[in-house]
């Protein structure tokens, strides 16, 4: 009897040396397995982050590409704001040359002021061409900081203060920016 008993035990340790194994192998496969969610893991975050990193690449570029377009839109509209600014003194002389014209002067060298009348009006048709309109207020008119520049104050009766009482020169704007603010002399009656 004494072997079956020794048998048994052998037996025994066979299949718990098996079940060891077959413990180890799955332990192997759990670890395996574990490894590969830890690799898709970390290929995961990696495709994340690259993908962050595309959009955020395409939202520069984009943000690139408006900050072109108005930066070309504003070129395009006052880049020839100092060419304007400089050529405003020869409209001003112009401007002058005709308004001191006497009527006399007129009738002897109507030639030479039709000549003049033809050049102000074709610096004035090239002005526009390029945006360029007139700021032209008028005596009376109420002073307005952001187009008139108050180049003098006095008190005139029969007016009221900030209303214009003189214009010196006529201002300008380039599209919707003021390139030279018109010159005026501002009531200061109470």
């Amino acid at each position: 009897m004494a072997e079956p008993k020794q048998d048994e035990f052998l037996d025994d340790i066979e299949q718990a040396a098996e079940e060891e194994q077959a413990f180890a192998d799955e332990m192997i496969d759990i670890d395996a397995e574990a490894s590969a969610y830890d690799e898709l893991d970390a290929v995961k975050a990696e495709r994340d982050e690259f993908k962050d990193r595309f959009m955020r690449a395409l939202a520069d570029a984009e943000n690139a590409r408006k900050r072109a377009d108005k930066d070309r839109r504003e070129a395009e509209n006052y880049g020839g704001s100092k060419l304007a600014r400089d050529l405003l003194p020869v409209y001003d002389n112009m401007k002058r040359a005709l308004d001191a014209a006497t009527d006399e002067q007129r009738e002897l060298a109507s030639a030479l002021i039709e000549g003049i009348e033809l050049t102000m009006r074709e610096l004035t048709n090239v002005l526009k061409k390029h945006g360029v309109t007139p700021i032209s207020p008028s005596v009376g008119d109420k002073f307005d900081p952001q187009h008139h520049e108050a180049m003098f104050e006095a008190p005139v009766p029969g007016t009221k203060a900030g209303d214009i009482i003189q214009v010196s020169a006529e201002g300008f704007m380039i599209h919707d920016r003021l390139l030279r603010p018109a010159q005026v002399g501002v009531s200061s009656m109470v």
